[in-house]
């Protein structure tokens, strides 16, 4: 969370100045208590207050920065693919991806990708272990910072730039454990 704070505080974050004292209190507070950023109580306080109070342009470009999973441990493989792969052009890469790591990856004719994503960990877990008995009310920015995840993973991996176009969350409303849909727009 304050790795996101910072990123807020950034004058070309296209955050109002007035807007960063608001999650500061929420940082503060819990940090005061010693509460991890990954504690489920602390990261829905923060993303609700984020829900609350920035446009879904300013989540997006924040997570586009900051997204979870950044960096984690992938980037040898990542690095390694996109070089393996660097010649080739982008649709044949996403369809090795696909292959290869079991991807369900789509590059559209209007220069997007769309990506069904489900993750083992996270939001998922929690579900898994009863954490949550619905939605809980971050459940929007919680997928928004995960499609900052895949943007870094895909930009790594393919070797494209890329921004969050639209988070789709409506599958969990059928059922809280199906994937949701990322569309990201490729922008070099």
């Amino acid at each position: 969370m304050k790795m996101l704070l910072n990123a807020m505080k950034k004058r070309n974050s296209g955050i109002p100045e007035d807007i960063a004292p608001i999650f500061e209190g929420i940082v503060k507070k819990y940090e005061a208590r010693g509460v991890p950023a990954s504690d489920p109580e602390y990261e829905t306080e923060f993303f609700k207050a984020m829900e609350e109070h920035l446009t879904r342009e300013q989540r997006f470009r924040l997570f586009e920065q900051n997204g979870a999973c950044k960096g984690t441990g992938g980037d040898k493989e990542r690095k390694a693919f996109a070089l393996e792969h660097a010649h080739k052009p982008l649709d044949e890469r996403v369809e090795i991806l696909n292959k290869a790591f079991g991807r369900k990856i789509v590059l559209n004719g209007d220069n997007t990708l769309t990506v069904v994503f489900g993750c083992s960990h996270g939001y998922y877990k929690r579900v898994r272990e009863k954490k949550y008995s619905s939605l809980p009310p971050s459940i929007e920015s919680y997928f928004e910072r995960c499609a900052g995840g895949r943007l870094y993973e895909y930009e790594k991996i393919l070797g494209i730039k890329l921004r969050i176009k639209s988070v789709d969350i409506s599958p969990l409303n059928e059922n809280i454990a199906n994937p949701v849909v990322f569309t990201f727009e490729i922008a070099g």
